[in-house]
């Protein structure tokens, strides 16, 4: 048979193609899994008790409304309205399975074949590949040394096929959070050429602070401008459950369940419950996570401050750290392959998350212990010093 050849031409799962080096290595210690930033804790004891009751109900199975359970809608746009000092309507929330899928789904709302979105580097790999795979055009912005993206520069980019800006905050891979009045003033530019800014908050809970991550649902007219994404997997422990929302105009959420209906109808209605628990019963549960979390990005912070082997730390926060490695004359992929096969560590090229090599690598800290995150400091010491 013939396959497509868009889809043909785009790279497999980055994660996927790390975790298959595993397969090559004859011998080597414990490996010190540094790749993936789902939680391996289990979800709060109120969010497990609650899905084990609409296991045991018998319509617990059945499907649910197109834009998600009603009272998860409503307790979601109640906690963003608290959070964000703002005002968000249920009926400007719409579940989905998960937050890549509110991605493609948005963005396919706004963009075809032919069109154009910004994307900031370092993006999220699955940003890139869908936008390729849908026929638009992905338009990158270089944000500097801080890795916090300017609205001129982002302004600079816009051409009349330019359909949305897209940021990540805190970003994956960079764990960057950008100040709340640098995303005002990139809703700004958006608001200017009538174009989305989409904002991707997946780790938006583990900012280490509770002020509001930008002032956007302040101002009644957010709708014309503004898309929010989000995830509950990382928030509540629940990424198998997959659930997110897409927070958006009521206009545009419509174009989305058509999308929405032909691809999941609706997302699970085990993960919607598991979110709504989660929302109104394990808060102080999720605090503590997110406390948790914070200590484990100032310990990584710390263990890397010198540099080991010449590695440079140049960001941490979320769940990930962005580091720059200091093999400048050996491909990334092959330095993440030695690191694997040689030193029992698994992390992720930068390759995944920006255009050509710029010798990055992220990791994620999230899953790692303080005796782990030392080893890993001694591991990129140890790789330095080894014969290539």
């Amino acid at each position: 048979m013939r396959l497509s050849r868009r889809t043909l031409s785009q790279i497999d799962s980055p994660i996927s193609d790390t975790y298959a080096l595993l397969d090559e290595r004859t011998a080597g210690g414990e490996v010190l899994d540094l790749a993936q930033a789902a939680p391996r804790y289990p979800p709060a004891p109120e969010v497990v008790e609650h899905i084990a009751a609409v296991a045991r109900d018998p319509h617990g199975a059945d499907y649910v409304e197109l834009g998600g359970l009603p009272h998860l809608r409503e307790a979601f746009a109640l906690e963003l309205s608290r959070d964000y000092r703002g005002a968000v309507q249920p009926e400007q929330v719409l579940v989905t399975a998960g937050c890549n899928q509110a991605f493609c789904l948005v963005t396919s709302a706004l963009a075809g074949p032919g069109d154009e979105v910004v994307l900031t580097v370092p993006y999220y790999f699955n940003h890139d590949m869908w936008l390729r795979l849908d026929g638009v055009t992905p338009v990158y912005l270089d944000p500097g040394p801080d890795l916090v993206p300017s609205a001129a520069a982002a302004e600079a980019l816009i051409t009349g096929r330019t359909r949305a800006i897209v940021l990540v905050s805190p970003g994956n891979p960079s764990g960057v959070v950008v100040p709340p009045e640098r995303i005002a003033e990139l809703a700004a530019v958006a608001h200017r050429h009538g174009i989305a800014l989409v904002l991707d908050e997946t780790y938006r809970s583990f900012r280490g602070t509770d002020e509001p991550a930008h002032p956007l649902f302040a101002d009644p007219g957010w709708p014309e401008t503004v898309v929010s994404l989000h995830s509950f997997a990382k928030d509540l422990a629940i990424p198998g459950y997959r659930v997110g929302a897409v927070v958006a105009s009521a206009r545009l959420n419509r174009e989305i369940m058509k999308l929405l209906d032909c691809v999941a109808i609706c997302a699970p209605r085990i993960g919607q419950e598991a979110a709504w628990a989660g929302l109104v019963r394990a808060g102080a549960w999720r605090a503590q996570r997110a406390r948790d979390l914070l200590a484990k990005r100032d310990h990584f912070r710390s263990v890397l401050a010198d540099r080991p082997g010449g590695f440079e730390l140049l960001a941490a926060g979320g769940f990930f750290g962005w580091l720059r490695h200091p093999f400048r004359d050996r491909p990334t992929t092959e330095v993440v392959r030695d690191l694997v096969l040689r030193h029992d560590t698994l992390v992720i090229p930068g390759t995944a998350f920006e255009p050509g090599d710029r010798h990055t690598l992220r990791v994620s800290f999230g899953n790692a212990g303080q005796d782990e995150m030392s080893r890993f400091a001694d591991r990129l010491t140890a790789m330095a010093l080894a014969p290539s």
